[in-house]
């Protein structure tokens, strides 16, 4: 198991986010957490990141303990987050923000090589390497932040509502893109969406979230059918 997360509890003040959760991702596994605005999906990804103070729980990554740890801790054993609304370094050029993707890490990275596979899967990037990203449209700005995060190769990636803000043609791509990081490159994807329904039909298991607790939880397909999940995020 690469991630192992007992009784997560996340709270801001008297107010608790989260309460009590427990999920997991095996390796090689694309996982979404969904629900709607306000059930605690980015609050999970950031107590994995090490962002939240952790009210309570134990977050296991690799087999060891990592509950503790700082950020920059988490990164460089392999975690990295792809934030809402892509959050680029919009004065930087493309290539400039990949690069801040690989800051701080204690492995070399062979930097010619991984660039040479994202702009194989980003081609639009490579053609804009040079140009700040402030210019880029809102579809090739969320691909800079999925590229930034992986110029690393990372053992997890955490997304967080990669379809926020997209017009429907580049949300069916970006979800295109994940399925195809998964499955034909084998990482490891936990993926948070109110996009319930594009994000569980890329996704291997899914878990359904209200107000701060797993209210459903099993295989995506099996999710989708669900008459209840149907009813209340599906349509």
């Amino acid at each position: 198991m690469l991630l192992e997360v007992q009784n997560l509890s996340v709270a801001y003040g008297d107010i608790e986010a989260v309460r009590g959760l427990t999920f997991s991702l095996d390796q090689g596994e694309l996982v979404s957490i969904v629900g709607a605005n306000g059930a605690g999906k980015t609050s999970i990804l950031n107590a994995v990141m090490g962002i939240e103070t952790l009210k309570g729980g134990r977050i296991i990554f690799n087999g060891e303990d990592i509950t503790r740890l700082p950020v920059h801790e988490r990164a460089r054993r392999g975690i990295r987050v792809v934030p809402e609304r892509s959050r680029v370094f919009p004065r930087l050029t493309v290539y400039e923000n990949i690069l801040t993707g690989v800051y701080g890490l204690r492995q070399k990275v062979d930097l010619a090589r991984r660039l040479a596979w994202l702009y194989g899967i980003f081609p639009r990037l490579q053609e804009r390497s040079g140009q700040q990203a402030s210019t880029l449209s809102g579809g090739e700005q969320q691909q800079l932040a999925i590229a930034r995060a992986l110029i690393s190769e990372p053992k997890l990636l955490l997304v967080d509502e990669v379809s926020m803000g997209l017009m429907p043609i580049l949300v069916d791509q970006v979800f295109a893109l994940l399925r195809q990081l998964n499955k034909e490159f084998g990482l490891t994807i936990l993926l948070v969406e109110q996009n319930a329904m594009a994000s569980l039909k890329i996704s291997d298991r899914g878990y359904v979230m209200e107000t701060g607790t797993c209210a459903y939880e099993g295989p995506a397909d099996e999710l989708i059918s669900h008459p209840k999940v149907k009813e209340a995020y599906l349509g």
